[in-house]
């Protein structure tokens, strides 16, 4: 079983307040996971309201299909997501 974790760091446009913030984050994770079937979560800077760190995850027999699923999400975060400037993604295997 292969296991993957995408670590992204992102910076948020237009944000006024953590509440919002969260609104947006949680409006994309929900994506992520439904699109994806990843699993995924806001992972740190909580109280930072103009970045965020979120985490997917994904788990599979064959690495190529867990790699190809984490790209995946991270470009369309890149191009769906105008509000969101993605940082890093570093993909992690366990």
């Amino acid at each position: 079983m292969i296991v993957g974790a995408c670590v992204l760091e992102l910076r948020l446009a237009n944000v006024r307040s953590l509440k919002q913030k969260r609104s947006q984050i949680k409006s994309l994770l929900a994506r992520l996971r439904r699109e994806f079937n990843v699993a995924a979560s806001e992972t740190s800077h909580n109280d930072l309201w103009q970045s965020a760190q979120i985490s997917l995850v994904a788990v599979s027999n064959n690495r190529t299909v867990v790699e190809s699923v984490l790209r995946k999400a991270v470009i369309w975060v890149e191009r769906n997501r105008p509000d969101m400037f993605v940082v890093s993604a570093d993909i992690e295997w366990r």
